[in-house]
């Protein structure tokens, strides 16, 4: 499963999020990601990837692009961000 495909389904699934929200563009702070969803989901993806997320730092701020950035960056690393 792609990096994409593992985000998005763990937003849906387990966030509850509108998959037609899920836009590279829109902040985390919009689909209602807040510091312990953020964590939360920081985990989730470690675990189903096997990556290490300990380095980045996420806020709702942030938006779905740059989460998918840091976590194929980390996957490219060879597992670490």
């Amino acid at each position: 499963m792609k990096v994409e495909e593992v985000v998005r389904c763990l937003l849906t699934d387990k966030f509850g999020v509108d998959a037609s929200d899920i836009e590279s563009h829109v902040p985390l702070r919009r689909l209602r990601m807040d510091s312990l969803a953020l964590e939360e989901l920081r985990l989730l993806v470690e675990e189903r990837l096997d990556v290490d997320l300990d380095a980045v730092e996420l806020t709702s701020r942030d938006t779905v692009g740059h989460l998918l950035g840091a976590v194929q960056s980390a996957a490219r690393n060879g597992g670490t961000a």
